[in-house]
């Protein structure tokens, strides 16, 4: 398969969202398919800002493991990602005012600088001076070169964005793409030709896109939410097609507010979700359970981010499963579904509302930042707006002589009948306490074990029903294969990858993804992974929570756990080689890499010497004075390249524990201070 990955980077406020837009754009007209991700940081300027647009003939799973094209926007980008482009790859930037230390590139990798004076000298001549982020349009046309991608389908794409500005402002934009596309043509080399474009066009979406867009289509009439990084998304489509869809959106002042609002929809009768991240979900917590026993269907989603408490709230992680799980005190029905991709995540949500309603209960829907965040392209048949709504048992009206509405009447299927509050004849009280079947408290006055007992045993009925509505992970892959890859939510695309990978290098690989965690389907996922010669789990955490769990519900463990938690997504060639190295008995070794040692490095001048250095040759060196073998990493002068003193990293502990400047480093940077007062 014909594929690219592009990297763009630079600070927050340098335009790389349009940039990337630009490109996944002209990409899903032309036929392709997109999967982005970005990797940002909280901040509105500065920082850095990390952009990945990976396109295919065929549908890709993965933002990739490795660069073709690097477009840096700063300094900083190029120090930081030069050497992740492959080999017959190239590197992109302002050469006016930037600089690619070729120390920095691999063997065969073209570098391109754009000399943006010269590149737009007729552009300016015609429109007058342009804006310094307007360099980016630049190199999006250089890059649109170099990997064939069509430059009038770009240009449409341009057209569109710009539209609601002007001519003008359009034809500003098409000229200086087409000036870079122009200059690339003159003076670079292709990275890919041989293009099949279909021009079927596809939606670019997001997770939280996803599920908003199916919240509607699945008739959610109410919506409340607290903006928490990374559900946020979903309350910005919410407000912004309000009117549209006919939903009440309504942002409160806390998490505490906002699952009470959307309880009290439910009780209302109206289909109502509300959506957080982990922090706001344990604020969350303990009206979940009341929406248990009074058996009040709500949706609520809860994205994962880096945690605990504020922890990381622009990274991914799959760290929340056992609070998802612990939610609230006591024992009550409820649905716990963590979708797997885009597509999953609006049927998944689709499903949600009608379980809620079906079984009279709580659903939660477990995401993560990757998913929720990242956009990529879906067929546009895989989805649809005319979805099938079931909303359980409902009772419109009732007759007296039928006797007392009995709200939680204990049936056999533990479904009770539900009515709209209102409706004639059908008064009965929805309270926090335990309670009968005419919803008569029995917490105080009129205790009953006998009652609770059959009550309890009611509600939980449900849950077997609800099981049999939903169905079992299966194997997919080869039933002979010599590893089974366990993962769930957004682990699957890379686990998929990884696969391929791992096939390449003759092992053959089957993988279990597990979409519903509650409730489990523990015989069926026992049964599978009874016939599993290695089974090894894959997630986004530290302690490998799902295998953790499949444990619990099966009594199976794993033989073996890949496990990331540095904030960044899996991806497949990681995982390959996590595999590969648990196969062959070999412990993970946790030492801080030559590459890490780089960034550490990186990170103590970003944060104490204002950015003057960069990191150049690391060694590794046995050390008595700190008790661990270290990183000596010399210390070099951005503009110059000199050497102007090392850094030392420790290999076990990650530890900074010196920092030195040369004598005549030293000497030159107090000279230039004392000119500066």
């Amino acid at each position: 398969m014909l594929e690219v990955t592009i990297g763009i980077g630079g600070a927050a406020g340098d335009g790389l969202d349009k940039s990337g837009d630009t490109l996944a754009k002209t990409a899903g007209r032309l036929g392709l398919h997109v999967y982005a991700y970005n990797s940002y940081q909280s901040i509105i300027r500065g920082g850095h800002i990390w952009l990945r647009v990976r396109l295919g003939e065929k549908k890709v799973y993965t933002h990739g493991d490795s660069l073709d094209a690097l477009i840096g926007l700063n300094q900083d980008t190029l120090e930081r990602h030069a050497g992740e482009v492959q080999e017959g790859g190239v590197i992109l930037f302002n050469a006016d005012r930037l600089k690619c230390d070729p120390s920095l590139v691999a063997k065969g990798v073209q570098i391109l600088p754009l000399p943006m004076a010269e590149i737009t000298a007729d552009v300016v001549k015609e429109f007058g001076p342009i804006q310094p982020i307007m360099q980016n349009t630049v190199a999006v046309g250089a890059v649109m070169y170099l990997a064939q991608i069509d430059f009038k389908e770009a240009a449409g794409v341009l057209t569109d964005t710009f539209n609601h500005k002007g001519q003008k402002v359009i034809d500003l934009n098409v000229g200086l793409l087409k000036a870079g596309y122009e200059y690339a043509k003159a003076k670079g080399k292709t990275i890919r030709e041989g293009w099949e474009f279909t021009h079927q066009r596809r939606p670019f979406v997001t997770g939280n896109e996803a599920i908003a867009i199916a919240a509607a289509a699945a008739g959610c009439k109410f919506y409340s939410a607290y903006p928490m990084t990374p559900a946020s998304t979903i309350l910005h489509w919410m407000a912004n097609h309000a009117n549209q869809v006919g939903i009440c959106v309504k942002q409160a002042e806390d998490e505490l507010a906002v699952i009470n609002m959307a309880v009290g929809a439910g009780i209302a009768g109206v289909r109502s979700m509300c959506g957080t991240a982990g922090g706001g979900f344990a604020l969350m917590t303990e009206a979940i359970g009341m929406a248990g026993i009074m058996e009040v269907p709500v949706v609520c989603v809860e994205v994962q981010r880096g945690g605990p408490s504020t922890g990381l709230p622009t990274k991914t992680e799959q760290a929340d499963l056992f609070q998802v799980l612990g939610a609230s005190q006591g024992e009550f029905p409820r649905m716990i579904v963590a979708p797997g991709d885009v597509v999953d995540a609006y049927w998944s949500t689709v499903e949600a509302f009608n379980m809620a309603e079906k079984y009279q209960l709580p659903v939660m829907i477990m995401s993560d930042l990757l998913l929720s965040e990242h956009p990529e392209t879906i067929d546009a048949d895989s989805v649809k707006h005319d979805v099938k709504i079931d909303r359980g048992e409902m009772v419109k009206e009732w007759n007296p002589e039928n006797g007392k509405f009995k709200r939680f009447a204990l049936t056999q299927s533990g479904i009770s009948p539900r009515t709209i509050p209102g409706t004639a004849n059908t008064l009965f009280v929805s309270a926090t306490d335990e309670h009968d079947e005419e919803s008569i408290l029995i917490s105080d006055m009129f205790t009953a074990a006998a009652v609770r007992r059959k009550m309890m045993e009611k509600r939980m009925r449900k849950m077997d029903l609800l099981a049999k509505d939903l169905p079992a992970p299966k194997l997919e892959g080869p039933a002979d294969a010599e590893v089974t890859l366990v993962g769930w939510g957004s682990s699957g695309g890379a686990i998929r990858e990884a696969i391929e990978l791992l096939a390449k290098d003759g092992i053959k690989a089957n993988q279990l993804h597990l979409k519903y965690i509650v409730p489990f389907h523990a015989k069926e996922v026992a049964e599978a992974l009874s016939k599993s010669k290695k089974k090894i789990s894959v997630e986004a955490n530290f302690t490998s929570q799902m295998a953790k769990y499949v444990r619990m519900e099966t009594g199976i463990a794993m033989d073996g756990h890949v496990t990331k938690y540095d904030g960044e997504p899996l991806e497949p060639a990681y995982v390959a080689a996590h595999v590969k190295n648990i196969l062959a008995g070999k412990t993970a070794c946790l030492e801080v890499t030559e590459a890490e040692a780089r960034e550490f490095s990186y990170h103590y001048l970003r944060t104490h010497y204002a950015e003057k250095l960069r990191p150049g040759k690391a060694v590794r060196e046995t050390s008595k004075t700190y008790k661990e073998p270290v990183w000596k990493v010399e210390l070099v002068d951005k503009t110059s390249g000199e050497s102007c003193g090392e850094i030392i990293i420790g290999i076990e502990t990650g530890a900074t524990y010196s920092f030195k400047q040369t004598e005549t480093a030293a000497k030159k940077e107090a000279a230039q201070s004392a000119s500066k007062a």
